[in-house]
């Protein structure tokens, strides 16, 4: 007869905090959709600088 041995443990994944709703101040919320912004708006630039074939410091006169 065989020994049964003991199923190894879950690693447990540490659960972060979920906010669905806005709210003031520093949040996971705000920090969320404030990176989402910020990825969208460096995109842009670079798809404004490949297309103008300007960089920004042209754009506002610094070259």
């Amino acid at each position: 007869m065989k020994a049964k041995t003991p199923a190894s443990p879950k690693p447990s994944t540490p659960e972060s905090p979920k906010k669905t709703e806005p709210a003031f101040g520093w949040n996971l919320y705000a920090e969320q959709i404030n990176g989402r912004f910020a990825m969208v708006g460096f995109v842009s630039l670079l798809l404004v600088e490949f297309l103008t074939e300007q960089n920004f410091l042209t754009w506002i006169g610094l070259r």
